[in-house]
C-alpha cells in the first residue's frame, strides 16, 4: 500500500475484508472497507455493536488476520510494518490488567520501567488525563471511569501520536462518561490524533471533529462531522398568531407546518429573511431556532438504510 497511502492519512485501509468460518459457513465481519482516518483530532469511528469496529481495530494493530485488502498506519503497510510504527501508536482494545493493591502511579511506573521509559513520562500521562492528586490511590479504590483514565494514562507513556480507543465509555456512568469525554477532547487539542470507537452518538459529537459510519462491516459514511450533519434547512419559530404568520410567509420560499406550540419552516433562504418577511407583516418573533439533525439522526437514518445484512460468502453482495 506505500505507492497509495496519503501522507495526511494516519489510518487507511482500502478493499479491508475480514471472514470467520462457522459452522453455518463463513460470515463476512468487515466487507471490503476502505477507511481513512486524516491527521489530527478525533476521528469518530462508529458503527451497531457488531458492526466490525473491533474486528477492524484488531486488524490494524495485528491482532487478527485479515482475509485481504490493505492497511497502513502512518503511510507504512501493516501488519508487515507494525515494528516501524508501533511505537508512535498506543491503544486501549481491552482493560489492561493493572495490580488491585498497588497505586495508580507504582502500576504505571511498572509498565514504564519494563519499557524503559523515562520517569518523566508518568507525571505528564497522569497530569493528561486528569488523575493528578489521585495517582497515589490504590487501584482497587478507583471508580471505572478512573481505571479507564488509567488504562488511557498507561498507553500515553510512551507519548504516541495515534490513540485507539474501543468503546472507552462502555459501562461508565454519566460522570464517568464526563471524564472520558474530556479526556478525549484534550487529547485531541493537544496534537493526538484519537481514533474513537463507539455507538454512542451523543458523546461521540461533542468530540469527534470527522468520523466514519459503518454497517455490518460496510462503510455507509465519512468526513467531517459538520459535513455529515449537512446545513441547516429548516427553523423552529414561535409567535403568537400562527395563521397570521402562515399567511405572510406563503408567498415566499417557505414550507410552513405546525410542531406542537410552534411552526417549522423549511427554506434555504437565511433566518434574517423569515425575520424580514415577518416583521413586514407586523409579526414579530418571539423564538427563531436552527433545526439541525444530530449525528444520532444520521446514524440511525444510515443504518436503517442499510439491509444488506450481515453478508456470507456466496449471498448476493
Amino acid at each position: 500500500m506505500s505507492s497509495t497511502a496519503t501522507a495526511d492519512l494516519v489510518i487507511e485501509t482500502r478493499g479491508l475484508r475480514k471472514e470467520f468460518q462457522g459452522r453455518r459457513g463463513t460470515r463476512v465481519a468487515v466487507h471490503d472497507l476502505d477507511l481513512s482516518v486524516p491527521r489530527g483530532g478525533v476521528h469518530g469511528f462508529l458503527g451497531p455493536n457488531g458492526s466490525g469496529k473491533t474486528t477492524t481495530i484488531r486488524m490494524l494493530l495485528g491482532l487478527a488476520r485479515a482475509t485481504r485488502g490493505e492497511m497502513a498506519l502512518f503511510g507504512t503497510p501493516v501488519p508487515s510494518g507494525l515494528p516501524q510504527v508501533i511505537d508512535r501508536v498506543g491503544a486501549v482494545v481491552e482493560m489492561p490488567k493493572f495490580l488491585p493493591h498497588f497505586t495508580g502511579r507504582q502500576n504505571l511506573t511498572i509498565l514504564a520501567r519494563s519499557k524503559g521509559i523515562a520517569p518523566d513520562r508518568i507525571d505528564a500521562a497522569v497530569d493528561t488525563v486528569g488523575l493528578t492528586g489521585r495517582d497515589r490511590d490504590r487501584y482497587r479504590a478507583y471508580s471505572l471511569g478512573m481505571k479507564q483514565r488509567l488504562a488511557i494514562a498507561a498507553t500515553l507513556l510512551k507519548d504516541p501520536q495515534l490513540l485507539i480507543l474501543d468503546e472507552p465509555t462502555n459501562g461508565l456512568d454519566p460522570a464517568g462518561i464526563r471524564e472520558i469525554r474530556e479526556t478525549i477532547r484534550s487529547l485531541g487539542e493537544s496534537g493526538v490524533t484519537v481514533l474513537l470507537s463507539s455507538h454512542i452518538l451523543a458523546e461521540v459529537q461533542q468530540v469527534c471533529t470527522s468520523a466514519t459510519i459503518i454497517g455490518n462491516g460496510r462503510l455507509l459514511a465519512s468526513g467531517r462531522v459538520e459535513d455529515l450533519l449537512g446545513a441547516s434547512t429548516s427553523y423552529r419559530i414561535v409567535v403568537d398568531d400562527h395563521d397570521a404568520a402562515r399567511r405572510a410567509l406563503a408567498e415566499g420560499p417557505y414550507d410552513v407546518r405546525a410542531d406542537g406550540t410552534a411552526l417549522l419552516v423549511e427554506t434555504q433562504a437565511p433566518a434574517a429573511e423569515i425575520t424580514r418577511t415577518l416583521g413586514e407583516a407586523g409579526i414579530w418573533l418571539s423564538e427563531l431556532t436552527s433545526v439541525r439533525p444530530d449525528l444520532e439522526t444520521v446514524f440511525l437514518e444510515l443504518t436503517s438504510q442499510d439491509t444488506l445484512g450481515t453478508a456470507t460468502v456466496g449471498e448476493p453482495a
